[in-house]
Parts: structure tokens; sequence; C-alpha cells
């Protein structure tokens, strides 16, 4: 084996009281995709960030092409070889796909005169989206005109400007859809086979076995196993994850589909765009209701769109009891929470602390005679949702930016139970979420479902829709294609035609 580009020797990295990582070593070599698994919290973000320059160990040292490496920040580690796509959105809104990919360089595009040659400037853009094989997006375009996953491809357009000797793709492909995973797995096998190097991170086990060479476990801040690609056993891999084997059912044990009889929500004939065409459908209080298909198919839009985020050009919202939902004020009113694929975005506020994104939900539930928020009350309220989904975290004090994905979705899960939601709107609640905490999300979907709640489940992932739903309607171009009711001989060869 050749001698390793990168080696990363007693990394440690502490957040306060919470210990993120404790003596790591890790080489990467030249000609390998290096997987890196294991549950939310275990330390894989927090060791190839600070390889790609996003933050500093606490302590340890690290090496890269026999050099001594400590990136100053993203944009030093990117330009001297090292080049990571974030788990999170990486772009900038109000600026165009062009500003996006050469924000730190406008530089190079000054005249004399010292204006930006905006035309130079979006053919480049448009020529590194051609690139990496996207023909749909030229460097003019708004960065807010373009959905989630294609934002994604023009961060991962800007890094491979760059040629990295080494790319990390950190649950990158959790926030692609097929057309655009494999544009991501050719650009990375096309690096491998140069002599690059990758790190890919991802929580799918079934992606990293097919897509990795080699695959390190890491829990608790600890190094647990490297394994080659003939040691690749899916048990094992799960066991070293979890440090134990998975008890209880995954998905749901019954195949009978069941609600009540009421209504919670209904949506009739919605149009928006050419993202709904005269979408039609009822939750009922106690119902599972699945909405699967393509990324770009229509159901995030329909998610919003019961959440009254949208200014519909056509139909209504209504619950049970007659009430319209066409703001997301009247929808918490009505005890309506909704869990956006873009977390980081649009459910959480980064930069406040867990007590503050849990507690801005809940006011009525803990002030004294509704209206006197004590901090006392306040504190009490956050540290039984804390408890009760088991959130890795010091206290609530501690800033929101700093949890695992895993724990991020916890608390926005907090903020809608606590407050006593009776429909949930949950837009891909497990995505970047490891098997241990996915677990633990379907078996809360089942506690919920037999309390009455209504879940309307939006997801990518069939298997998870399949095994969870009571009823499962696909969308393709905006409409309702397929309806299923569960089943245990219901399968994806089933269901995905009605998809493409």
């Amino acid at each position: 084996m050749s001698e390793p580009i990168l080696e990363m020797k007693n990394i440690s990295k502490n957040f306060g009281s919470v210990i993120a990582l404790k003596n790591v070593d890790l080489e990467v070599y030249p000609g390998e995709i290096r997987g890196l698994i294991g549950e939310n919290g275990s330390g894989k973000s927090t060791i190839s960030s600070i390889a790609a320059g996003m933050q500093k160990a606490t302590s340890g040292r690290m090496t890269f092409k026999k050099q001594s490496w400590e990136p100053v920040s993203m944009i030093d580690a990117l330009q001297n070889g090292i080049g990571m796509v974030v788990q999170e959105s990486g772009t900038i809104s109000g600026v165009t796909v062009a500003e996006n990919i050469f924000l730190a360089e406008l530089s190079q595009f000054r005249n004399k005169l010292g204006m930006i040659n905006k035309k130079a400037m979006n053919q480049k853009a448009t020529e590194a989206m051609r690139a990496i094989g996207v023909e749909h997006v030229t460097g003019d375009m708004p960065i807010a005109s373009l959905d989630f996953q294609t934002r994604k491809l023009v961060e991962i357009a800007k890094v491979m400007l760059k040629n990295p000797d080494i790319l990390v793709i950190d649950e990158t492909s959790t926030a692609l859809s097929q057309d655009g995973r494999e544009i991501m797995y050719s650009l990375i096998r096309k690096l491998r086979d140069s002599g690059k190097a990758i790190i890919f991170i991802s929580h799918d086990l079934e992606e990293i076995m097919e897509v990795c060479d080699t695959l390190t476990v890491l829990r608790d801040g600890n190094l647990i196993r490297t394994f080659k690609k003939e040691e690749f056993n899916a048990d094992e891999i799960r066991t070293s994850m979890i440090g134990r084997e998975l008890q209880g059912d995954y998905y749901r044990s019954d195949f009978t589909p069941s609600s009540q009889k009421e209504a919670a929500i209904t949506a009739t004939n919605l149009k928006y765009k050419e993202e709904l065409k005269s979408v039609s459908i009822t939750l009922k209080k106690g119902e599972i209701l699945g909405i699967g298909g393509l990324a770009a198919c229509g159901m995030h839009t329909l998610g919003k769109a019961m959440f009254g985020a949208l200014a519909l050009e056509e139909g209504e919202v209504t619950t049970y009891d007659g009430t319209k939902i066409n703001s997301p004020h009247i929808a918490v009113a009505n005890k309506i929470g909704y869990v956006s694929k873009d977390r980081d975005v649009e459910s959480l506020c980064l930069s406040a602390s867990i007590q503050d994104n849990i507690a801005v939900g809940g006011m009525e539930k803990y002030a004294v005679n509704g209206f006197l928020i004590t901090n006392k009350k306040e504190k009490e309220y956050v540290a039984k949702q804390i408890k009760d989904l088991s959130i890795k975290c010091s206290d609530g004090d501690q800033l929101t930016s700093q949890l695992s994905g895993g724990n991020k979705q916890k608390v926005v899960f907090g903020k809608w139970i606590g407050c006593g939601s009776e429909i949930l709107i949950l837009d891909c609640p497990t995505r970047g979420v490891d098997i241990g905490v996915k677990q633990s999300m379907y078996q809360l979907m089942m506690e919920l479902k037999k309390e009455g709640k209504a879940i309307l489940l939006i997801s990518e992932e069939l298997p998870e829709l399949l095994g969870m739903s009571d009823r499962l309607l696909i969308m393709k171009d905006g409409s309702i294609t397929g309806e299923f009711m569960r089943s245990e001989s219901l399968t994806d060869a089933d269901v995905i035609g009605y998809m493409i």
C-alpha cells in the first residue's frame, strides 16, 4: 500500500464539557474511497471537518502530503487540496449560482476599473456545472430559485473546480434524488481512479458498503474499527456502530392499515406553479399517510402547502373543524407541526440554544396563568423534551449548531411534540439520521399514531414509506399517480413505476 496522503494522530475535540473526539488516529490513502459511519454524535463529521479546516482540534496533529497540516479555514484547505461538501446548506441565498461558486474569488473577474465581469463569471460557473454533469443550471440563476438537491450540486461543482486531492462528502447523498446521487457517485469514482482520495460519510449502510473501499466506524468519539472491502458485513458493522444489537422492531411489525374515521386535515384542489396540479388529499386522525416520489415530484411543496407556508394559486387546506390553514401562524395555533427537509434553514435557529429552539413552540404549556414565563418553568419544560427524546447534549443552554444531525432533528421533534401538536407534517424526518435514532423515531411515530395523532410522512426513501405508512400516495410531476394501502406483500417494485 502507498503512503497515506492524510494522517491524523491523537485528534481530540471538546465542545465545552462534551467530548466529541477522543485521541482518534485516522489515515487516508490515495486512490481510496474511505467511508466513515457511526451513530449521530459519534464524531465522524467532527473529524472530517477538522481535516477540511472548518474547525480546529483541541489537541492532536495532522500531516497532509507529508507536510504539517493546519488549515486556518475551509477556503484555505480547499485552496491547498482538501475540499468538503457539508451536510447542511452550504450556499448563500440572495445571490446567483456564479456568486456562490466564486464567493471568495471575485477578484479574478475584476477588470481594470474594478468592475466584476459578470458575463465571464457566469460562463465559468455554467461550465463548472456542466463539468459535473448538470445541464439545467446556469451561472446567472438566483440560488434561491433552485431546490435543495440542486443547491447541493452547486456546492459539489464549487469544490470540484479546485480539483482537490481529498474530497470530503458529508451526508450529501441524503439531499439528492437518484439522478443526483449517480452524478456524485460518478465523480468520486473518477477521482479515486485518478489517484485522489475521498472521505465519504453516510448513515445509509447499503450505500456505504456499495460505494466505499474501506470503512471506519466511530462511536462516542472513539475509532472502533476499520473494515476492508472483503470484510464488509452488515451485521458486524451495525454492532460496531451501536455497541449492541438492535432490539425490537425497526419499522412497524403490523401490516394492517388503521386510522380513525374522522379527518384531521384536508387539502382540496391545490395548485401552485407546476409543482402542484389540483392535488387533493385527506389525512385522518391516527393515520400515517406516506407521500413518495422523486425529489422534484411536488411532495415537498405539498408539505409546505399543508402548513400554510405557500400562497396557493387555487385550492385550500382545512382542519377537521373547517378552519382554513393559510399561514404557519394559523397552522401552529391549530396544533399543526412541520419538520422541514432543510432543517438548518427552515426548522431551527442554529445560533440559538436548544432551550430557545424547543421552548418557542410551547409557551402556552409552561407559562404561568397563560402569560407569565419563568426561567424555572421553561427549563423544566425543555428538560423533559431532552430526556424523553434522549437528546445528546451538555444541557439546554448548549448551542444547537454544536449538535449532530440526529440530535438537531430531535430538537425539532421536541419543539412540536412538547407543545402537543395533533397533526405532524414530517418532510424527510430521518434525513442524516443514524440507524439507532431512526429506530427510535419510528417507534415515536407509532406512539403518536396510537394517541390519535395524524402524521403526514414525506420521504424519498421507499423502505421507510413502505415500513411505516398506513396508506401511501405516489406523486409525479405535481400530481398523485398512485395510492396503496399497507400490506405485507407491497414492495418497491409495485410502486416505483408510478414515480418515473
